[in-house]
């Protein structure tokens, strides 16, 4: 269904990342349609377990079925990968999709959960005539259903938030700061390491938060409503199109270890405004050297 472009186009222009952007957005749009009659409908849900405390339900099929077939109707050319239903990643450029991110949430009647969609190109791929040297994230959609917010991303464009542009807060001290992280939910490990991280962070930064959806959390610093996040164990799909969004925020996300051009491959992610991302990388990354080496 989804075959990737041949070598000789490995060239994208910003006439196409827009009409790329515009394919983005009507496919989060379809795929909030299931999300939200399900979500007035919770009665209709079945619910499943991937393991211990991971749910999802049809609502997460149906999304992602709805947002897949949507790129393909607008003339999607690129490979897609997804949280449901996995994929290949593809020689000029990839879709990322989590169809419903903050399932937890979701299935419990929390209307804290979204839709992420991003397209990574990889290297080797020209960007308006400039080769990417690594794989890159250049367009980027987090769509939040229950209040209707739309975050939107392409390279070297800036971040809006249904159509207006946003940046990252001016925080300039931790102290001062609001920070979110998640728990992880399969790996006692990152438990034990995330609790130190938080003893530290109750100490030094005027609130932490913990709402369930990682795409929302690195959308919300993309805006200003919080200043830095953490957290492991996470999967492309969750962070691909939070990566770029708050890039162009004017903010940082990155691979928290440094193996991986953004946070990709193993989901240790750190990110923030330029004031406090080295703050909190001095106070993280010291508690988790011994299983990032």
């Amino acid at each position: 269904m989804f075959n990737d472009i041949t070598s000789k186009s490995l060239q994208l222009n910003d006439k196409k990342l827009s009409t790329t952007l515009d394919m983005a957005l009507e496919a989060a749009k379809s795929g909030a349609r299931i999300l939200q009659y399900y979500f007035h409908n919770l009665q209709k849900l079945i619910v499943h377990n991937k393991n211990d405390n991971d749910l999802f339900s049809q609502a997460d099929k149906e999304s992602e079925r709805e947002i897949i077939d949507t790129l393909t109707i607008a003339g999607n050319e690129y490979s897609v990968v997804t949280e449901e239903s996995g994929g290949n990643i593809g020689k000029v450029a990839t879709w990322y999709i989590d169809p419903l991110d903050g399932s937890t949430n979701f299935i419990h009647g929390i209307p804290h959960y979204s839709i992420s969609i991003a397209l990574v190109a990889h290297a080797g791929t020209f960007i308006n005539e400039i080769k990417l040297e690594k794989d890159t994230p250049i367009v980027g959609v987090i769509h939040d259903p229950s209040r209707n917010e739309t975050f939107a991303a392409i390279l070297g464009h800036g971040a809006l938030l249904n159509g207006r542009q946003i940046k990252c807060s001016n925080t300039e001290y931790l102290n001062k700061s609001i920070v979110s992280t998640g728990l992880p939910y399969n790996n006692c490990l990152y438990h034990e390491k995330q609790m130190k991280i938080l003893k530290d962070m109750l100490k030094n930064t005027r609130s932490i938060r913990r709402m369930g959806s990682a795409a929302l959390d690195l959308a919300w610093i993309s805006c200003g409503r919080y200043d830095g996040y953490w957290e492991f164990g996470l999967s492309a799909w969750d962070v691909a199109a939070g990566t770029i969004i708050l890039r162009e925020a004017g903010g940082i996300c990155e691979d928290i270890t440094n193996k991986n051009p953004w946070p990709a491959n193993n989901g240790w992610i750190l990110a923030g405004n330029k004031s406090i991302y080295m703050d909190l990388l001095d106070m993280i990354r010291p508690k988790i050297s011994n299983i990032t080496n």
